[in-house]
């Protein structure tokens, strides 16, 4: 942490604390922090990203993971489980086969969102439009 990252003055208008303090503690209790802080932690891993957005696209097998992002099968299982683990990705089984999609709208727009942010900071022109080019 440089010297610019931290105040020079010790002193806070503890109304403005208070307030704030108030608004977190109503607007989202701890054990909801904890999740969410575990649904980014669960998305900081390179290869679930690729895994994810590919699911982004399309519902698919673990075969047809493994394919699109160049890695085994056993070593898709293991991502596809800790996502699975978190609600990021669930799981229909049909027959013999196990086909992945994403859990839910929310994880949709995080990602959608979180791929505009990244876009913008590197200046990417089609930053705006990604959700519907990757569906």
């Amino acid at each position: 942490m440089s010297i610019d990252d931290i105040c020079g003055e010790t002193r806070f208008d503890m109304s403005k604390v208070a307030d704030v303090k108030e608004h977190l503690q109503h607007l989202i209790p701890d054990v909801a922090i904890e999740r969410l802080s575990d649904t980014f932690k669960v998305l900081s891993d390179p290869t679930r990203v690729k895994i994810v957005f590919a699911l982004l696209r399309s519902e698919l097998c673990v075969c047809e993971i493994a394919e699109v992002v160049g890695m085994s099968q056993s070593a898709i299982s293991h991502q596809l489980r800790k996502l699975k683990d978190h609600r990021v990705v669930k799981r229909r089984k049909a027959a013999k086969m196990v086909y992945y999609s994403l859990d839910d709208e929310h994880i949709i727009k995080l990602l959608t969102e979180g791929i505009s942010h990244v876009r913008e900071e590197l200046h990417d022109p089609i930053a705006l439009p990604l959700g519907e080019r990757l569906r």
